[in-house]
């Protein structure tokens, strides 16, 4: 007979789990039970890429099957959702912080401040944590630039490891350090912490100027190119990660993938030596118990990014490069240049 409910004691809360036996991973047999305690399992990790920042949930409350589909903006019918808003019933040590969107709507998003907050969202079907990159004191001010290296159709994640020495050449130059994990699927993902002092415009900028130099020093690897048409088999640097309202999953978010993997954070004489399958939530609390966390360098030290606002400065002016296309449920943006596919706008012409 399955059980109705479990109660578990995290930290000072307690916390209910409902249908504990439910399957959300068919293919291997895990349950709500396995992913809870496999969050909570990594739980000071999870927290540290969490803790005072507007959360999204994205929930997959009939778990992770064949066919399952996430809703999309114009499509609401799917199996699984974002939960930009805090949900109701919400208990009342479940904190929240007020963002606003491209639109100027804006919302109360879950801000996780305890390991039972984390718990409580797995308990609502929670697979994946998208937090903003700002803090609830100052949420129009990133503190953090997060670099995707998005492998395009004919790449892989070798391919994105490939060019991720050269990234972290470049930040040394820059005198900064950045951190990787794997995406949970064939990315890389490179978080660097930056001074809260600019905006999403400036540090979408700064990100800008960043990608475009790797491109000019990796050309055949590396583009900068929003439209699909003309990435070719490189590894796109999706610069529009720093829009504001679009987020990357958090460090040791579990991946809505058949086999469970989980975005795991990683050093960087390791890249070569490991493949995105290895981390899921049977490894990887074995792996947080041995080596800790391994992102928890990101909340300390802050950078400053004026060089590279200078560096977007120089495009501008020396070459003509100014902003890229933002995504296409934004508002038109100042500077922007049009949102026309390339082979589109060659036929009208």
């Amino acid at each position: 007979m399955a059980t109705p409910y479990e109660e578990i004691e995290v930290g000072a809360r307690t916390v209910r789990v409902s249908n504990p036996d439910k399957v959300y991973f068919p293919e291997r047999g895990f349950t709500k039970r396995d992913i809870v305690h496999y969050f909570l399992s990594v739980g000071d990790g999870i927290l540290g890429a969490l803790r005072e920042r507007p959360t999204t949930l994205e929930r997959w409350p009939g778990g992770v099957f064949e066919g399952a589909k996430l809703s999309t903006r114009g499509d609401n019918r799917g199996d699984a959702f974002y939960q930009k808003r805090i949900p109701k019933g919400a208990p009342e040590w479940v904190e929240t912080v007020r963002i606003t969107f491209p639109s100027g709507r804006p919302a109360d998003e879950v801000c996780p401040t305890e390991t039972a907050v984390i718990a409580w969202a797995a308990n609502l079907g929670t697979l994946t944590f998208h937090p903003w990159p700002v803090r609830r004191p100052n949420v129009d001010h990133p503190d953090q630039i997060r670099i995707d290296l998005d492998p395009q159709p004919g790449t892989d994640f070798a391919d994105a490891v490939r060019v991720a020495p050269q990234l972290r050449a470049l930040l040394h130059e820059l005198g900064m350090e950045g951190w990787p994990k794997t995406s949970g699927g064939r990315g890389l993902h490179v978080y660097v912490p930056i001074q809260a002092k600019w905006t999403f415009v400036e540090t979408r900028r700064a990100v800008i100027a960043l990608g475009r130099e790797l491109e000019r020093r990796l050309p055949d690897l590396v583009t900068m190119s929003w439209w699909k048409e003309e990435r070719g088999e490189r590894v796109f640097i999706d610069y529009n990660q720093m829009a504001r309202d679009r987020t990357i999953a958090s460090a040791y978010s579990i991946r809505p993938r058949s086999r469970a993997p989980v975005s795991a954070p990683l050093r960087w004489d390791e890249l070569e030596s490991v493949a995105p399958e290895d981390f899921d939530i049977v490894t990887m609390p074995e792996r947080f118990a041995t080596v800790g966390d391994l992102h928890a360098g990101v909340n300390e030290e802050a950078y400053a990014i004026d060089t590279l606002l200078e560096w977007a400065e120089r495009d501008q002016r020396d070459e003509g490069l100014g902003d890229l296309p933002y995504p296409p449920d934004y508002p038109k943006m100042p500077g922007e240049p049009m949102r026309v596919q390339p082979s589109r706008a060659r036929n009208k012409a």
